[in-house]
């Protein structure tokens, strides 16, 4: 349980700094913008991300995941008004979620979790999160990378970087056994 708790905290604060490295590129306006009037922004996907949070993690051991109070709909309105906005509901979902993980405990492990009235393990209640939220992080980098385009910054090894890559992580790649 411990372990599985470290690597699951380790993940969800991997993809939360991917969020903010993204972010970090992008002046105002670009997190703002749509593609068209179907798409999110940037500011909307992490409008949703903090309802979830929000709702799936507060009192996560003792009440439905769907908290009565959650508006989904409202989440895709794409009413925050600036970066500073933008910023307090990234952290505050994020702050959330990792307070319920720490709530989690060899006398609590065995505890079912709802999720819409749907039972789940813990496990499967933040695996199931833990699905959800890079999946929507994959989509605020994509954005950014159109936005940017030749101004993006890679997050992790920039394209004809690999061999450069791994031959810093292992020493020469000549000469090594297979």
């Amino acid at each position: 349980m411990d372990g599985y708790l470290q690597s699951v905290r380790k993940q969800f604060e991997y993809y939360k700094s991917v969020g903010e490295r993204t972010m970090d590129q992008l002046t105002d306006n670009e997190l703002f913008w749509k593609y068209n009037e179907d798409s999110n922004s940037i500011a909307t996907i992490v409008k949703h991300l903090w309802g979830n949070m929000l709702s799936r993690w507060t009192d996560f051991l003792t009440t439905d995941g769907e908290k009565p109070w959650r508006e989904r709909e409202a989440e895709f309105d794409n009413d925050i008004k600036d970066r500073a906005e933008l910023l307090i509901k990234w952290n505050e979902g994020w702050q959330c979620l990792f307070n319920a993980l720490d709530t989690i405990n060899q006398d609590n492990w065995q505890t079912d979790v709802y999720i819409r009235n749907e039972r789940h393990t813990i496990t499967d209640a933040i695996n199931r999160q833990l699905a959800h939220y890079p999946y929507h992080v994959g989509q605020i980098v994509f954005i950014a990378k159109m936005l940017k385009a030749e101004a993006w910054t890679s997050l992790t090894i920039p394209r004809g970087n690999t061999d450069e890559f791994n031959k810093e992580k292992f020493g020469s790649t000549d000469n090594k056994e297979v």
